[in-house]
């Protein structure tokens, strides 16, 4: 097998050899592999590999973290979810109370007869246009606020 120039075998090999290693080979493939590995060394040093990286990583374990670690943990993800409840907040009331108020204006200035259509529907749309920037701007600030990659870098 070593003198073929092509490495379709190679890439069939290695297939076979991951297959077997997660135990989803099927006795033919098996055959099949263990006629690849007695022809060709430097396979059956790969697979020797395989196997001594499966068994290391299969006795691997997590190291449990100090218990200083969990409550400081636990202090920074109180604090971000108050934080973050006490903006939503904020800014939910905020925009309730601009629209309320923009709401009574634009009536209060529909109600006047004395002022002209046009500037009537002027002063809706700077209004209008401005609520919908200000809610934007607030928005972008809030996601680019959370996913800042700088965030933590002294300028």
């Amino acid at each position: 097998m070593t003198t073929r120039d092509d490495s379709g075998w190679r890439e069939e090999a290695r297939r076979l050899m991951m297959a077997a290693l997660d135990g989803e080979i099927s006795p033919d493939q098996r055959r099949q592999l263990d006629r690849l590995l007695a022809d060709n060394p430097e396979l059956r040093e790969d697979w020797e590999r395989m196997g001594q990286v499966k068994e290391v990583t299969r006795s691997m374990s997590y190291r449990e973290p100090p218990e200083e670690i969990w409550q400081e943990y636990w202090v920074s993800v109180y604090s971000r979810c108050e934080r973050g409840v006490g903006w939503l907040l904020m800014t939910l009331s905020a925009v309730v109370l601009l629209s309320w108020s923009a709401w009574q204006g634009i009536a209060a200035m529909f109600a006047d007869s004395t002022m002209p259509l046009f500037l009537k529907l002027a002063v809706l749309g700077v209004a209008t246009g401005a609520i919908i920037l200000l809610v934007s701007v607030a928005r972008e600030k809030w996601f680019v606020r959370r996913k800042d990659p700088y965030r933590e870098v002294i300028r």
